[in-house]
């Protein structure tokens, strides 16, 4: 900090604030745009300054329940979230403990972050049409009439929940890979000596120190979950999640109505983002206050 800026550092700074510019520039547009007065458009400049598309989005977007879509995506992301801390962390202790080809089950986990995601989204879907092609043909073939009431097994929990699990497991497993690459198992050595069990060294020490870190694997999960369009677009039923929802409003909205939606989407996710780091914060404080108040007389 001493030394004299020269021109280096200021062409750094001017590309990475380009850079930033680049990143939140559409947002911040829309920011803006969703705050115009009621005769407002959907470019600048601007007409007006108030909340009237804001109090128009809460009265319903045309003929889409956006909020119900809310719900679904509310819904369905607190579940990815919580398979995918469960699995990561248990399957994380599997692969640092080693089992018979944990080579191939990680190249087969890390797999779909390679296939395009319409790909994946698209071989879903076959698969369940398939298994309902499956039941109408057994329906004919017998007669029974539970099966002759069936009506398709996709749907939220089922076929969109795993199309949405081959895009945050991976993440959850690289990044419990990571901090168990980390974990001393010291910690646990010390646990045992002292009587603990495995399911008591695991729920009382394993955990509490891995905690800002599930916390992560749980923003990572529900985040990517709730954003998620591709993989969600073959694989979801009849029933749109809202980021299948907002595709579908660029082409019928025509007012800045849609720009309140995003910005009502994103100060959402800012608030789940913001909840986990203050979270991630208060677990780690927490830990060390009983760290230091076990190391006092």
């Amino acid at each position: 900090m001493d030394r004299p800026r020269g021109f280096a550092f200021y062409g750094l700074a001017g590309i990475f604030c380009l850079y930033v510019l680049f990143l939140y520039g559409p947002t911040l547009t829309i920011l803006a745009l969703s705050f115009q007065g009621p005769s407002g458009g959907l470019t600048f400049p601007m007409n007006g300054v108030s909340t009237h598309w804001f109090a128009k989005l809460w009265e319903g977007v045309g003929v889409v329940d956006i909020w119900a879509a809310l719900r679904r995506s509310l819904m369905l992301g607190l579940v990815v979230m919580a398979l995918t801390v469960t699995l990561a962390f248990y399957a994380g202790l599997a692969f640092r403990k080693g089992f018979a080809g944990a080579g191939l089950v990680f190249a087969l986990a890390v797999s779909s972050l390679i296939v395009p995601s319409i790909v994946v989204s698209l071989g879903i879907g076959l698969e369940f049409r398939l298994l309902d092609d499956a039941v109408k043909a057994l329906a004919d073939a017998t007669g029974w009439g539970v099966l002759q009431d069936h009506g398709t097994f996709m749907g939220l929990f089922t076929s969109a929940l795993g199309a949405h699990l081959t895009w945050t497991l991976p993440f959850g497993l690289l990044i419990m890979f990571a901090v168990f690459n980390r974990f001393s198992p010291a910690y646990e050595e010390a646990a045992r000596d002292l009587g603990a069990t495995g399911a008591q060294t695991l729920r009382h020490v394993v955990v509490p120190i891995l905690a800002p870190a599930l916390v992560g694997v749980a923003l990572f999960g529900f985040t990517l979950s709730f954003d998620e369009l591709a993989r969600t677009s073959q694989a979801i039923g009849g029933r749109n999640t809202l980021p299948l929802e907002l595709q579908g409003l660029t082409t019928t909205v025509t007012t800045p109505e849609i720009y309140a939606l995003g910005t009502t989407t994103t100060a959402f996710s800012a608030l789940v983002i913001g909840t986990a780091l203050g979270l991630t914060v208060w677990l780690q404080r927490r830990r060390a206050r009983r760290a230091l108040a076990g190391l006092r007389p």
